[in-house]
């Protein structure tokens, strides 16, 4: 299941098995009853949200994971105003105070970058190393 704004790239994308048009900034709250998710993943959508606590506490079961998952690369004209002037451990950090603030516990962080940029990518020739991946997750008390 997975919400998003562009109905498009929902379509094209073959991991889920539905999905549902929602805009996030306008209705902070999923579109899901309470609790029906075991595990969350938010993928380059954190620095978009304008209210990320509400999105936070949504609908995951007690005691399960959300992760958000960024890279240093973003829409600057759609970006909330804190994302762009911020260092990436600076952003991962946002995105801890975040959690702290919805109430989330068991808080940690990953980075990875360096990796050789894949042949197929739209970037490879132009690019050296592919974009860096940036997580911060936590449970769900």
């Amino acid at each position: 299941m997975g919400p998003g704004m562009n109905a498009e790239e929902l379509a094209d994308n073959p991991r889920l098995t539905s999905s549902r048009v929602h805009d996030l900034n306008l209705r902070p709250e999923l579109p899901y009853a309470a609790a029906s998710f075991d595990a969350v993943v938010c993928t380059a959508s954190v620095e978009y949200l304008t209210q990320p606590e509400a999105v936070f506490r949504a609908v995951l079961r007690p005691d399960e994971v959300f992760m958000v998952t960024f890279s240093d690369r973003c829409f600057p004209t759609q970006a909330i105003a804190a994302w762009e002037p911020l260092y990436d451990f600076e952003r991962m950090g946002l995105v801890l105070d975040v959690f702290l603030r919805a109430g989330f516990v068991d808080l940690a962080t990953f980075s990875l970058r360096g990796l050789p940029r894949p042949p197929d990518d739209p970037y490879a020739g132009r690019l050296e190393h592919a974009d860096p991946v940036f997580a911060v997750w936590g449970r769900r008390p």
